[in-house]
């Protein structure tokens, strides 16, 4: 039994990819050192997200709240709003890290652009919706590959199987 379950929890699980957002996010605001860490807050102005479950555009109003930590890696915390082609609402807590090397991050933070393989940024993202159509995104678990280029954040959400 024991080999069994140590099979089963050492399988890798499948990902399917499910849709992507394109944002646009407006300059970093730079709050500086407090007591949870060095804080800043980047607006998200609006976006598009296309694929084969989901299409619509993200609402301008949502923000990424981040912690830059002491070593740099910087955690991030989405919350934004997706209206679907179809007009449903869907509130986006998107949650992870971005780890980079100091050279990569003080050129990002310089809104230089760098290439995509030279850090790792991936996010868990929780959705919220009303809408019975989409009610799987509230119980699927998801995986998210992001990019970031000066002024957009791209982000591949791939739900786990």
């Amino acid at each position: 039994m024991n080999d069994d379950i140590d099979r089963f929890i050492a399988t890798a699980p499948t990902l399917r990819f499910a849709f992507a957002i394109k944002a646009r996010v407006g300059p970093i605001q730079d709050l500086g050192p407090t007591a949870r860490g060095h804080r800043r807050i980047i607006d998200i102005l609006g976006g598009e997200v296309h694929g084969p479950r989901l299409t619509g555009e993200i609402l301008p109003g949502g923000a990424d709240w981040q912690i830059v930590r002491a070593d740099g890696t910087i955690e991030v915390v989405a919350r934004y709003t997706i209206r679907s082609s179809a007009g449903a609402l869907i509130y986006v807590q998107n949650e992870g890290l971005r780890v980079a090397s100091p050279d990569i991050l003080a050129r990002m933070s310089r809104g230089e652009a760098v290439p995509f393989d030279s850090y790792h940024f991936r996010t868990a993202p929780r959705f919220e919706t009303a809408e019975s159509s989409l009610k799987w995104l509230e119980r699927a678990t998801f995986v998210g590959v992001a990019a970031r280029t000066p002024d957009r954040v791209a982000i591949g959400f791939h739900e786990v199987l």
